[in-house]
């Protein structure tokens, strides 16, 4: 199985900046797709940002300019900087993973959340 583990979140000022980190581990095989979903108090859950093993990128309209996504591969390992934090980044982030081995495909894994929290 795959378990992933977040760390990062915590309390920081308008314009300020956090860096979330994800690892996976177990039993995974090889992960193609990994990221985050974030979700604001009141709202649906968006995706903030995926990076895929080959290099593709893909952000929510609303981080891009202020987000970078980036990973590890021998680490298995995303990270998030998110720079120039606004409140309306304020929310739960929840790094997901997309994993395969052969030609069967692991269920989605998510890790439990970290609370991002962006003051006035």
């Amino acid at each position: 199985q795959v378990e992933l583990v977040e760390s990062g979140g915590g309390l920081v000022q308008a314009g300020g900046s956090l860096r979330l980190s994800c690892a996976a581990s177990g039993s995974i095989g090889s992960i193609n797709v990994m990221g985050w979903y974030r979700q604001a108090p009141g709202k649906q859950r968006e995706l903030a940002a995926l990076i895929a093993s080959g290099g593709s990128i893909n952000y929510a309209n609303s981080v891009k300019g202020r987000f970078t996504i980036s990973r590890d591969n021998a680490k298995n390992t995303v990270y998030l900087q998110m720079n120039s934090l606004k409140p309306e980044d304020t929310g739960v982030y929840y790094c997901f993973a997309d994993a395969y081995s052969g030609i069967y495909s692991y269920p989605r894994s998510w890790g439990q959340g970290t609370q991002v929290t962006v003051s006035s």
